[in-house]
């Protein structure tokens, strides 16, 4: 006979690479995400494998359709440089993708805030420390803003003192493949040298446009997610105190 748990939802589920944590989201923040990069609303949500395709078909189709130097042109008043540029072969396949990843992530998370509110209600057991062979993982307080510091140093790094290891390293990597083909390493370095002129001939813009929404996402994702991480580990703690410490026989005083 299967044991049936006494509760029907987790509230966070800690793995040897991530923590995953079911917390009530605005909807609309985590539709911003998805509409100012294809994908990050689903990190926001958890949901790393819809994430990850997401942002790699980003990645793969913009480059396509040239959405980001349409963009750039447009925003600098040269509609005409940006309609020839624009492929409109890949376009096309480019807003069908984008569009639902938006509505995608608005719905999930309006569904992942009633599946909290349950939890919350039925008070679900909270699992604080957990080990494997690759790795350890457990609960802990750590500082919204030395996440942010360090994200800020490079993309990954903050997530990565969070313990989110697959996200982490995701975000690190793929900054790092958009850096090296944006050339903005020697475009620093010019820059640095005064050779302004020249720094704006190497850099491929293509790619440069993708680190403003990049940087953005992962400096909000790592002050949120430590906070979230401090309530969780509260939440336990809180749990685990009222359980041991406080017996139902211990009579008040008077």
């Amino acid at each position: 006979m299967n044991h049936i748990p006494p509760f029907r939802r987790q509230r966070a589920h800690l793995s040897q690479f991530n923590t995953s944590v079911l917390y009530y989201k605005n909807p609309w923040v985590v539709a911003f995400f998805s509409f100012s990069y294809p994908g990050f609303g689903h990190l926001i949500l958890h949901r790393f494998v819809a994430a990850f395709i997401l942002i790699l078909w980003e990645m793969f189709i913009n480059n396509l359709a040239k959405v980001n130097l349409g963009i750039l042109y447009s925003l600098t008043g040269d509609f005409a440089k940006a309609k020839e540029v624009l492929d409109e072969r890949w376009l096309i396949l480019y807003l069908a993708i984008y569009i639902f990843g938006i509505w995608d992530s608005y719905r999930t998370t309006i569904d992942l805030n009633n599946q909290f509110i349950l939890a919350e209600r039925e008070n679900s057991p909270i699992l604080p420390f957990t080990m494997g062979a690759w790795d350890c993982n457990f609960l802990d307080k750590r500082n919204p803003w030395v996440a942010v510091i360090w994200s800020a140093l490079f993309p990954g790094i903050g997530h990565l003192y969070l313990h989110k290891v697959i996200v982490g390293f995701f975000i690190f990597g793929y900054t790092v493949a958009i850096m090296y083909y944006g050339h903005v390493p020697q475009g620093i370095h010019l820059s640095m040298m005064g050779d302004f002129t020249m720094a704006k001939e190497v850099m491929n813009m293509q790619w440069v446009i993708y680190l403003p929404s990049i940087f953005f996402f992962i400096l909000y994702d790592a002050y949120i997610s430590a906070i979230d991480y401090n309530i969780l580990f509260e939440k336990e703690m809180a749990n685990y105190l009222r359980e041991k410490y406080q017996p139902r026989t211990f009579k008040f005083p008077f």
